[in-house]
């Protein structure tokens, strides 16, 4: 396999995919966060240093097959520009006459952005203009159309450039044109960038060769979107703390009190069985054992503390109590490897945020000590940037889908891709 560092640039065109799916103003359409534009920089600086030049392809949004004004990449390039350093050109269309000459035109050490791929239905691969009423025999025809075309449409975007790199972790796990499918029209000269790289030594570290003791942290609403994490975790983990809405099914599992606090009355013999299975294999499993409780899904709400397994009636959980961030912070700072991924509350609404934070500055503390920590997934990130604790958190993880699946064991199509 290909190492971006090992490989030269000098004269070449690279076709990058990069993940510049990134948030906008409403009203301007200016970048609001650019954390995503920055991720890419070391892989786009080495093209251009070692004397190529860079086309860069991203999705943004959700445009269903079709371009949209507010969807377009040409409201990014201030931001990609004014972190490069250097004026970016831009192409109209992502495939076509003009981003070909565009891309024949390209010189070394210039900057190249298609505009949004999924403008094309292809490049997601899957049929939007169909009827509501559409029987499963037109789904099918349609589908397969798709895919006919999906192939016309890979060769054309292959057609612009001499070598591929992926660099757009967050969307690894979609077998997407732009991530699974490119890579075989460039037979070794496809590799990953920089930043998928550095994603995978990090997953790696955690799953494969952990120093104990190992903790996961495993937060947010629901028990089954974190199943099979969990279930993988159990043969790698020595504690398991689990917050966030999916404690009160492990709580009311157990027969406790939980108010009107979610839980997924479906799962609550699942719950019994991973807390089983977790005792089997002497994994120690940490549920909070204090909340903050609401009287409403209210920013403004009611609040009282309780016992966790004594939510009064008529209240929710919606963070958890100072005891359990203590309990929660012992095991934290005494782990050698963290893995987290879920928020322990309500992050978004300031009165339910503290439990969060307390824990993502625990983190902070422990890897300052030495331990190697990981950190994935929307809210758990937006707590480290909000405490600003990313430098002090050993890898932020840019793909919460993407970073689940590969803890979950699943090979993601983007990595299959130039791997094998």
């Amino acid at each position: 396999m290909i190492n971006i560092d090992n490989y030269n640039f000098k004269g070449k065109k690279a076709i990058v995919r990069v993940d510049f799916n990134v948030p906008l103003n409403k009203e301007t359409y200016e970048v609001t966060d650019d954390t995503r534009i920055r991720g890419a920089l070391p892989t786009i600086k080495k093209i251009l240093a070692d004397g190529g030049s860079a086309i860069l392809m991203s999705h943004l949004g959700r445009p269903n097959g079709k371009p949209q004004d507010k969807f377009s990449l040409k409201h990014v390039i201030p931001a990609i520009e004014k972190n490069l350093g250097l004026s970016v050109k831009f192409a109209p269309d992502c495939v076509g006459d003009e981003a070909k000459k565009l891309a024949q035109d390209l010189k070394p050490g210039e900057v190249l952005l298609l505009e949004n791929l999924r403008f094309y239905e292809e490049e997601e691969g899957k049929p939007y203009s169909l009827p509501e009423d559409a029987t499963d025999e037109m789904k099918k025809a349609a589908k397969a159309k798709v895919k006919e075309s999906q192939k016309e449409f890979v060769k054309k975007l292959a057609s612009l450039a001499d070598c591929y790199v992926n660099d757009a972790f967050g969307t690894a796990h979609r077998a997407h044109a732009s991530t699974a499918l490119i890579a075989e029209h460039f037979p070794g000269n496809s590799m990953f960038g920089y930043l998928i790289e550095n994603e995978l030594k990090a997953m790696d570290k955690v799953l494969k060769a952990p120093e104990k003791p190992f903790t996961a942290i495993m937060g947010g609403a629901k028990v089954s979107d974190k199943i099979l994490i969990i279930e993988n975790l159990l043969e790698r983990v020595d504690n398991l703390i689990i917050g966030g809405g999916m404690t009160y099914t492990f709580i009311k599992a157990q027969g406790g009190q939980i108010g009107n606090s979610i839980c997924e009355d479906d799962k609550l013999e699942l719950a019994r069985e991973l807390l089983e299975k977790a005792k089997a294999k002497g994994v120690n499993v940490y549920l909070p054992v204090d909340s903050i409780n609401a009287d409403a899904f209210d920013a403004n709400a009611n609040t009282n503390s309780s016992k966790i397994d004594q939510t009064p009636a008529g209240w929710m959980g919606l963070d958890i109590g100072p005891e359990t961030v203590k309990i929660f912070k012992e095991v934290i700072l005494n782990s050698k490897t963290i893995l987290w991924n879920g928020p322990m509350g309500v992050f978004e609404m300031e009165k339910f945020a503290q439990g969060t934070s307390e824990i993502a500055k625990a983190i902070a503390e422990a890897t300052q000590k030495g331990a190697f920590s990981l950190v994935g997934g929307g809210d758990s990130v937006a707590a480290v940037n909000k405490n600003k604790l990313a430098d002090k958190i050993s890898y932020v993880s840019t793909g919460g889908g993407a970073m689940l699946e590969y803890m979950e064991g699943k090979e993601l199509p983007g990595i299959k891709a130039i791997r094998g």
